[in-house]
């Protein structure tokens, strides 16, 4: 790689390279021959991108590194250019209700400077206190309410983006509608950094809700918690989080600390409401739903901090699960009503391969995180690890899903990306990834790229 102009702020020490190098994805590792920029600001990202044009060298764009699915580690002799210092909160409007931020503010710092005026910033990644605002958008992140709310791509008004070659785009409006050409915004939210470097976001905010109660409900089978779920999705006034967590993932819970599971227990839904006025009235109609459709156990908090103990559990799944072993954990989307053939069929397929599974995740809205038990370093056990999951993805896509509903596709899934959109579409997104970036230098070999 030729020298990076002495004028970038360039990570030197070995150790701390690495560790930039790589993101939280499953089996991760650094490069022999890579660089890393830390930008201060966008003037720096737009010298990144001059300079890698020109010399035709890839680029990685990178915020926090928690991403699960491979788009932010590093490849041979990349440049990785890291946002996290681009991390002020530039603006939050209560009038216009919306929030101007670098890509390196972390989304719960977002939330807080929001809920100080008032406002509400639904997102709500598992990772919300380490995650980026950067990289929610590159991989149009979801989280536990996106049953009420939606993902990132619903909060997003505009961006600024640098181009290879260092041209500076704003795509987007701060108005509250725009009829005014294609919207690029939308082409750029899940993009995984393969057109461009975000350097800017306007978000959209809303109204803050009243606080949140919780509703835990335990199952005897799979069986009983789908009813519950279809139940609770009819009902008029849906919940803002419906959480399912399968008995492998309960099990794991328990191994980690006491969260008040029983044993034995075969399902379990945690159902919130924050409907401003309703709040009690909406979780003791849902208790009821569940306790219709076969729930042995509930519990219903009378108050926030009641509400954030039975959570409890939910929010350590994936410290619970880390505990068990090396585990392969994704994510796929399948219509609410097919979730109960994604779990017992996905036992069977991961059993069949003498692999370990467990399959919790945003029953609300279908969104499922199966987790994968096998050991990258035996090939035998590599090998039947990474068979499951492709079946998994053929499962998911064969009930009318998608293999991701919010970590995005990165390198881990990237070989599977085709199975579902594919020969054409995959021709047409390169096709549109050659107008922002003919060089083809953003971020290559992930997702589509």
């Amino acid at each position: 790689m030729s020298a990076l102009p002495d004028s970038l702020p360039l990570v030197t020490d070995l150790d701390v390279k690495r560790s930039y190098a790589v993101d939280a994805s499953f089996g991760a590792t650094a490069p022999a021959d890579f660089e890393v920029v830390r930008a201060r600001d966008t003037d720096d990202v737009v010298e990144v991108m001059r300079y890698a044009n020109a010399h035709r060298i890839p680029v990685v764009p990178q915020g926090a590194r928690t991403g699960l699915n491979g788009a932010a580690v590093a490849t041979e002799g990349c440049i990785v250019l890291n946002t996290e210092r681009l991390d002020t909160v530039k603006t939050v409007d209560p009038l216009e209700q919306i929030a101007v931020v670098g890509p390196g503010v972390v989304t719960e710092e977002l939330k807080q400077a929001a809920r100080a005026e008032g406002l509400f910033y639904p997102p709500d990644p598992a990772s919300a206190a380490s995650s980026t605002l950067g990289g929610n958008v590159a991989t149009n992140a979801g989280g536990l309410c996106c049953i009420k709310y939606g993902v990132t791509a619903d909060y997003i008004r505009g961006l600024e983006v640098v181009l290879p070659g260092g041209e500076v785009i704003t795509t987007g409006r701060r108005t509250a509608k725009s009829s005014a050409g294609l919207d690029l915004t939308g082409l750029f939210v899940g993009a995984e950094g393969t057109l461009g470097v975000v350097t800017k976001i306007v978000t959209r905010l809303v109204p803050a809700p009243e606080d949140a109660l919780t509703v835990l409900a335990t199952f005897p089978d799979l069986e009983a918690a789908a009813q519950a779920i279809v139940a609770l999705r009819r009902d008029p006034q849906p919940p803002c989080l419906l959480e399912f967590l399968d008995a492998f993932a309960i099990a794991a819970v328990q191994d980690l600390a006491d969260y008040g599971f029983p044993e034995d227990c075969g399902a379990a839904l945690l159902v919130q409401s924050d409907r401003t006025g309703h709040v009690a009235e909406d979780v003791a109609r849902y208790a009821t739903l569940m306790e219709s459709a076969g729930a042995d156990e509930i519990a219903i908090a009378d108050d926030p901090q009641e509400s954030d103990a039975l959570l409890a559990g939910r929010r350590v799944l994936n410290t619970a699960l880390e505990a068990k072993g090396p585990n392969l954990i994704e994510d796929m989307c399948v219509p609410v009503g097919e979730l109960p053939t994604l779990v017992t069929r996905g036992r069977e397929i991961c059993a069949a391969h003498g692999v370990e599974v467990t399959l919790p995740g945003h029953g609300g809205d279908g969104n499922l995180h199966p987790s994968t038990y096998f050991d990258p370093t035996d090939p035998d056990s590599n090998a039947r690890g990474h068979a499951a999951f492709s079946d998994l993805v053929d499962l998911a896509i064969s009930l009318g899903g998608t293999i991701s509903g919010e970590h995005g596709i990165g390198t881990i899934k990237a070989p599977y990306l085709r199975r579902q959109v594919g020969d054409a579409a995959i021709a047409r997104m390169r096709a549109l990834r050659g107008v922002f970036d003919p060089h083809g230098i953003c971020n290559p070999g992930k997702s589509y790229a």
